[in-house]
């Protein structure tokens, strides 16, 4: 049995010392949640343009989240095999742990691996340690399973806090948000919904959000998302857009070398 106490212990620590103390703590958090208003899509290319997503002329990165998912992911690898395209796939930690060969496979298959987080839980609402500590256990997790190191970072919900750019640009990854969805998570999606959704934002350089898995959206809505992908495909190429994974789409294009015509020495192409 534990001693009787002679007083009760203030159990909130944080509001000792009154006014200071409580504007302290919510200078902390605010300094924390600053970049959470990136997922308010209007306000990310003022705020954040390097997170939206928009990448070279000429290409279009088609990205999935929430994966990897033995009930769908696979099908989602072979219509892409099928139409030789390569996306890029934002992994969670605990499905890896569910299937680590799925995550390899896709790895495998060319195409780029990004971290999630390890489980999906909203940023707001996690202290700076266990911001660190979750991004920190998918990227380790990601590179013993496929065998390299993801160079890319999507928060759950796209809220992306300070403590979740700290942490991901200082495992050497990048954050990447999107420049259009297609709601696909909801119970409502169709395939003609997901479709239409994204075509109304898609553009030359676009990042598309999709869904390739549903643990954190309506049971079986990945169905919707497979069914929009190859009227999504030949929407971008009636348009002369490539399907590209993100080291492709966000990555400058080095200047080509030329033989300049009679001199004899290399020059840069314009």
């Amino acid at each position: 049995m534990s001693r009787p106490m002679s007083r009760p212990m203030n159990r909130k620590p944080w509001l000792r010392g009154g006014g200071t103390a409580l504007g302290t703590a919510a200078g902390l958090w605010a300094a924390n949640a600053l970049p959470a208003i990136t997922s308010a899509g209007s306000l990310r290319a003022a705020l954040v343009p390097t997170t939206t997503g928009i990448g070279r002329p000429g290409g279009v990165a088609f990205t999935f989240d929430d994966g990897p998912d033995p009930a769908s992911t696979p099908r989602f690898l072979d219509l892409l095999s099928a139409r030789g395209v390569r996306a890029t796939f934002f992994l969670l930690g605990f499905m890896i742990r569910r299937a680590p060969g799925l995550a390899a496979e896709i790895a495998a298959a060319g195409h780029d691996i990004g971290v999630h987080g390890d489980l999906h839980r909203n940023l707001l609402f996690r202290d700076p340690l266990s911001t660190t500590a979750d991004i920190t256990a998918a990227r380790d997790l990601i590179a013993e399973t496929t065998g390299s190191l993801p160079r890319w970072y999507r928060p759950p919900y796209g809220i992306l806090t300070t403590s979740a750019v700290l942490a991901a640009t200082g495992l050497g990854m990048r954050p990447v948000l999107w420049s259009c969805w297609g709601r696909d998570w909801t119970v409502r999606a169709t395939p003609e919904s997901v479709r239409r959704t994204v075509r109304r934002r898609l553009a030359d350089g676009s990042t598309v959000l999709l869904h390739d898995a549903d643990c954190t959206s309506a049971p079986q809505s990945w169905r919707a998302t497979l069914g929009a992908l190859p009227a999504l495909l030949d929407d971008c190429r009636e348009h002369g857009w490539q399907p590209v994974t993100l080291s492709r789409h966000l990555t400058p294009a080095r200047p080509a070398v030329t033989e300049r015509a009679g001199r004899g020495r290399p020059a840069v192409g314009l």
